[in-house]
């Protein structure tokens, strides 16, 4: 019986680049994206390689771009890890946007996730800085309270 964990975690210890945590954040991020966010549309996906198991995540073919992926993983990074998302990232091998590229990709190589024809890794360069997006522009929202006027 295939286990898609197995077969992620032999890619994250074959390639080396990336912990296994940064594979499974994508596929969290992911779901993050259709689920919480609306994201994504029919489109028609190319065949798995080597005509793999089909997928459990995404069965109606919903697609996510690349830029669209990265603004999710952004916005459920900052969910989960705050001003600590960075260094979250970085300590997975995750550096820049394109190591997210390099993730789904990987992914997509095992028969993990699909891709449409149009999309390319290409899509992932450069969608934003990490210092910027996780550290400059970070801002602590405190939860609104109500105050009841006594005092």
């Amino acid at each position: 019986m295939f286990d898609p964990l197995r077969a992620i975690a032999k890619l994250a210890k074959e390639d080396g680049r990336y912990k296994l945590d940064a594979y499974l954040f994508v596929f969290e991020a992911l779901h993050f994206a259709q689920e919480e966010l609306g994201m994504g549309r029919e489109a028609p996906s190319e065949p798995l390689p080597g005509g793999g198991p089909e997928p459990k995540e995404n069965p109606v073919g919903r697609h996510i771009t690349g830029q669209e992926l990265c603004e999710a993983i952004r916005q459920y990074a900052l969910r989960q890890y705050g001003y600590m998302a960075k260094t979250v990232l970085n300590s997975w091998g995750v550096y820049t946007t394109r190591d997210f590229g390099e993730i789904v990709f990987n992914l997509i190589r095992i028969g993990q996730m699909r891709k449409t024809p149009q999309d390319r890794i290409e899509d992932f360069d450069n969608v934003y800085d990490f210092q910027t997006v996780f550290v400059d522009q970070f801002r602590l929202e405190l939860p609104k309270t109500s105050h009841s006027g006594a005092g």
